[in-house]
């Protein structure tokens, strides 16, 4: 029998609630301590406000930080979302994505590995609480002409001296700009948060929770299908006209795509919370994390690209294979875990240690049409056995500093009892140097996959994984160092060698393999940072150089580079703050990843070579007592050289288009 999904609740629901707790929120509560002038006018802002993560609780310290204010961030759209690193997309917001540049990975044991929307999605772990002393909201707004949009609101209290609570929503979403028949939606991402946080009187308890509701749907196009004619001439020959090169393919809203019905549905439910417990001053402090999350994952195509020729059976196009049904897909995964971390922590001004146990049970569910399903008869059944995990970790940190002259740190975790990590770094003055060694599994996506156009079974006849664990190394120095010669001079500077055996990567077929024994790749990662303001001009750039990135299982641009230049001032007496200037983006020549829509993933190809482009932004950036406003003209130099750019083999950049944008802080 086929399972029923429970549905989400839909908008209205989402809204009702929403007010719902916004007038509980408004109602008359014990009020706080205000701050008041000498003409007793009660004055609030980003001084009175201070932003609390879980990272300070669990340094056992709650002094947070001011809010961020500065306007250098504001028109850069990757720090529109929750991972600001550069990545590879399809082309336009929300579009599947993965990290441009390398990245170590810390997870281990069992990990669901369908991460191309993690982008969009908050890390619970890392929600900002607010410790204000009057009501504290916002909410920003980006628009471009283009169909981009990203809103959040967000609202907190106080309701009592040491307990807060409060309210976010969020909402990302974009516009077919590839074959697009008027304003025909691309993407949709909704997330509705509730977090609050609470200390007793004496600061001995403190508490930190919230719970996420992510839903995220993408239609996916599968990129542009060239149009090429055939021409076979007298003599034989063959020529070819139309869409034969990729300059030919800048054509946007007139372009052919592959996927006429295809779409991925992505839902997300969190529950979070830290507590922590001072028993014995900073010197000893029990603490526990609770972390529950499940994620759900649907791809839906009701109608397979199929070619049909006089006299031949009807070919499919786009995908490698149908293994069920040759007229639609629907494969489904639910992946579902649960955490509980128990240890205990300190904190002296010379010493530092945390050390933890934790505990993962999670679940793996997965399904598939049935064969012969077609049409409105959707039929499901599984698809894979479910897999459950019961998995313990170990782990903790130890920091040692001495009167800021020097800090050795060292931390680690163990999965019992076949996966690690382990790190030591020690810093004097501006120059440090860090290890780290890493050995973990591949995720269960990797070991396990079963749907209509892939399937594979990596594991052995114990349901164990059949890939050896991957081993990384990594030894990075660094330099940091604020030089007098002029205000705001810093300059930044690293170099890491990255030895990875034994890696799993997603193959030319899009599916899982193995670097063998003696396949080690090599990665030489140089990154540099250079910042200085000369009165009120002022230069930001940054730079990361990638050597071995052209390999056989990972593809990174040899140089990437973001570089700002801005011109800064007060006008109207001091009325308003103000930026303009440029921002310049530029990645050179790549044989950038592919993606299948189907199971989800990126993978490696060699037909396809991204050429080196540059992208040039114009911003004007206005701030006004709490307002902040920009205006963007994005991608200025479209037609310099080419037409466009591709970000992944036949999937374009958005076109040149005006960016607005508005963020609006109050504080009573």
């Amino acid at each position: 029998m086929a399972s029923r999904r429970v549905k989400a609740p839909g908008k209205p629901v989402l809204l009702l609630v929403l007010a719902a707790f916004l007038l509980l929120l408004a109602s008359p509560r014990q009020a706080r301590a205000q701050v008041l002038d000498d003409s007793t006018k009660v004055l609030y802002g980003p001084k009175t406000t201070r932003v609390i993560y879980e990272a300070e609780v669990l340094r056992d310290s709650t002094s947070g930080t001011m809010l961020d204010t500065t306007l250098t961030r504001w028109t850069q759209h990757r720090f529109w979302f929750h991972d600001t690193t550069f990545q590879q997309d399809l082309g336009q917001i929300g579009t599947a994505s993965r990290p441009m540049l390398y990245q170590p990975n810390l997870q281990l044991g069992a990990r669901f590995g369908r991460n191309v929307f993690d982008k969009y999605a908050r890390d619970a772990s890392s929600i900002p609480y607010y410790d204000s002393r009057s009501p504290y909201s916002f909410f920003r707004v980006v628009q471009s002409g283009e169909g981009e949009q990203v809103f959040e609101f967000s609202y907190s209290r106080s309701l009592r001296k040491n307990f807060s609570v409060g309210v976010a929503y969020e909402r990302f979403a974009s516009n077919k700009v590839l074959a697009a028949n008027g304003r025909s939606g691309l993407v949709e991402h909704s997330n509705l948060l509730f977090f609050g946080r609470y200390q007793t009187e004496n600061d001995r308890y403190r508490l930190l929770f919230n719970f996420s509701n992510v839903r995220h749907r993408a239609i996916e196009q599968g990129g542009i299908r060239p149009i090429i004619n055939v021409t076979r001439l007298p003599t034989g020959e063959v020529m070819l006209s139309g869409e034969t090169r990729p300059q030919d393919l800048f054509k946007y809203e007139r372009q052919s795509i592959n996927l006429l019905k295809a779409a991925n549905t992505e839902d997300r439910d969190r529950l979070h919370f830290a507590q922590t417990y001072r028993l014995l001053s900073r010197g000893l402090t029990l603490f526990h994390i609770f972390d529950g999350h499940r994620q759900y994952n649907s791809y839906l195509d009701t109608e397979l690209p199929r070619v049909n020729i006089t006299g031949r059976p009807a070919s499919l196009l786009f995908y490698p294979r149908t293994r069920l049904s040759f007229s639609a897909t629907l494969d489904r995964a639910e992946y579902r875990q649960i955490e509980n971390t128990l240890g205990v922590l300190g904190r002296t001004e010379a010493v530092e240690y945390r050390l933890y146990a934790r505990r993962r049970d999670a679940e793996l569910l997965t399904q598939t049409l049935k064969p012969g399903s077609a049409g409105n008869s959707l039929n499901l059944m599984e698809a894979a056995p479910r897999r459950s995990f019961g998995q313990v970790f170990l782990g903790g940190t130890a920091a040692f500093n001495y009167r800021k002259i020097y800090a050795i740190e060292a931390a680690g975790e163990y999965k019992l009892f076949d996966e690690y990590w382990a790190r030591a770094s020690v810093r004097t003055g501006p120059l440090s140097a860090e290890v780290l060694r890493t050995s973990y599994s591949p995720t269960l996506t990797q070991q396990e996959f079963v749907g209509n156009h892939y399937a594979w079974r990596n594991l052995d006849e114990d349901g164990n994984s059949s890939f050896r664990n991957t081993t990384a190394d990594h030894l990075t120095l660094r330099v940091s160092q604020r030089l007098p010669l002029f205000s705001d001079h810093l300059v930044e500077a690293s170099g890491s060698a990255v030895n990875l055996s034994r890696l799993v990567y997603y193959g030319p077929n899009a599916e899982p393999a193995q670097l063998e024994a003696g396949q080690d790749q090599q990665l030489l990662i140089i990154t540099g940072r250079h910042r200085v303001r000369f009165g009120k001009v002022a230069f930001d750039n940054q730079a990361t150089y990638t050597q071995g990135g052209d390999g056989r299982a990972i593809r990174i641009p040899r140089l990437v580079t973001f570089s700002r230049l801005y011109y800064q001032s007060y006008i109207f007496r001091k009325a308003m703050f103000s930026q303009i200037g440029a921002e310049v983006y530029y990645q050179s020549t790549f044989r950038a990843y592919n993606y299948s829509p189907s199971n989800q993933q990126f993978y490696v190809q060699d037909n396809f070579t991204i050429r080196n482009y540059p992208v040039v932004d114009l911003f004007l950036v206005a701030d006004i007592k709490t307002v902040s406003i920009f205006l963007k003209w994005a991608y200025v130099n479209e037609g310099v050289f080419y037409d466009g750019y591709f970000t992944t083999p036949y999937y374009t950049g958005y076109p040149r288009r005006i960016i607005l944008g508005v963020k609006w802080n109050f504080f009573n």
